[in-house]
Order: structure tokens, then sequence, then C-alpha cells
């Protein structure tokens, strides 16, 4: 079984740079306070480094 992590996300999108709000998307979230249970790989973990003030790591499994 493959780790993985929970994300959640903490903030808008609104009135952020148009790369934050890919990277949001990218990370198959759009409206506050959801969550996804995303593969822990260094790409998902580059992206949430990207945006720490939009998500949050909420749980690790695995």
């Amino acid at each position: 079984m493959a780790k993985t992590i929970v994300v959640k996300q903490i903030g808008s999108p609104i009135r952020r740079p148009a790369e934050q709000r890919a990277t949001l998307i990218g990370l198959g979230l759009n409206k506050m306070h959801r969550t996804r249970e995303l593969e822990d790989t260094p790409s998902v973990r580059g992206m949430v480094n990207k945006i720490p003030h939009l998500v949050k790591i909420i749980e690790e499994r695995g």
C-alpha cells in the first residue's frame, strides 16, 4: 500500500496569482475546507510546499 497524505484547503485563492490557483486545482482543491487524500510523492509535496498559506496537511497515512 502506498503512503498517502490528507490535504485540506484553508485559504482562499481570491486575489492570489494564477500560478497558485493552478497549483490548488492540480491538487484537486478549489473550494474552502475541501480535503483530498493524495499519494505522498515528491511532486505532491512540492505542490503543497509552494502554497503553504493555502493548504494544510492534516494526516499522513501508511
